[in-house]
């Protein structure tokens, strides 16, 4: 049986007339035509086209140029991390209380000709009191470039721990007029860290480990064996004891350092030393002041005194 067929419904010699109108594409495959090329119905470029891609080429070029200038730029300097809230701050040079006659070429043995970044993660839970001292110390002995940042792990600070480096300054200096750059960021972090070069170095853990890394940049670390050893105690003691002990240590560590505050003006005698700084910041921090027996109150006032503590004192009220 046949296969059943539709009759035609028009004539197959119909002729339709298309309108002359309608956009016409080149044939691409027509030789000597350019692939890359939007060309009209007469093989000419847009003009509109042509200059949008004129300006993708300029756009590119430039590109490249800061890019280069970037790359450059990295050479010599090294930022923290983006996401914070800035606050840039800097010091003038003045005398330090230590004694220390290395400066900071001699200590790291490079060259002064750039910028070399402190970067400190610290939780605000918890301000390590002896780096503000020692930043001042710093501030006091080269060019600072100092800045408090807040990361994103962190849904707000009070105010003095965002002013705690000193007070705010809103010009922008340019980092090749600055030895040193102390970046303290505010983040949540179980243990306090701390980068010198943030690129190659392991961080440095613990406020102890950090405050030993900053007095030798001051070329301030005791050079006799013994005190070095002292200094060391202490500051062990301090921590371990006073900061994160109970009330039996702290009572223990408080007639510790009045007995040996009863022989000198100082832990370690005659000098004003690290073991000072870390000891006085953790009897603060711990609320032992009034407690204190009376040859340690009169050292917290000598510490006072000297006036590297005053950015001690907001952080604690």
């Amino acid at each position: 049986m046949p296969m059943y067929q539709v009759k035609p419904v028009s004539p197959g010699d119909i002729k339709i007339d298309l309108p002359t109108c309608m956009y016409k594409l080149p044939n691409i495959h027509a030789q000597g035509m350019n692939c890359n090329e939007h060309a009209l119905q007469n093989g000419e470029v847009d003009p509109a086209l042509k200059a949008l891609e004129d300006r993708q080429d300029e756009v590119l070029r430039r590109l490249y140029e800061l890019k280069t200038m970037v790359d450059g730029l990295t050479k010599t300097v090294s930022t923290p991390d983006a996401d914070l809230d800035v606050t840039t701050l800097s010091h003038a040079p003045a005398e330090s209380v230590f004694r220390g006659t290395a400066d900071l070429d001699s200590l790291l043995g490079k060259d002064l000709g750039a910028l070399r970044d402190i970067v400190i993660n610290a939780n605000p839970a918890r301000p390590p009191l002896s780096l503000l001292v020692l930043h001042g110390l710093l501030c006091q002995r080269y060019q600072v470039l100092s800045s408090v940042h807040l990361h994103s792990s962190v849904s707000g600070v009070p105010p003095p721990l965002m002013s705690c480096l000193g007070p705010r300054h809103i010009d922008n200096y340019a980092r090749h007029r600055f030895q040193l750059g102390f970046t303290l960021i505010w983040k949540d972090v179980s243990k306090l860290q701390m980068k010198f070069s943030t690129q190659n170095m392991c961080p440095i853990e613990g406020e102890a480990n950090v405050a030993r890394f900053l007095i030798r940049l001051l070329g301030a670390e005791p050079q006799d064996p013994v005190a070095a050893t002292q200094m060391d105690s202490w500051i062990d003691t301090a921590v371990f004891q006073l900061a994160e002990g109970g009330n039996k240590e702290r009572a223990a560590v408080l007639r510790s350092l009045n007995a040996a505050l009863g022989r000198s003006p100082w832990l370690l005698g005659q000098e004003f030393s690290l073991a000072d700084v870390v000891c006085a910041c953790c009897v603060l921090q711990a609320g032992q002041t009034s407690s204190a027996p009376a040859n340690v109150q009169r050292w917290l006032k000598s510490c006072q005194n000297l006036g590297h503590f005053d950015c001690v004192y907001p952080l604690l009220q």
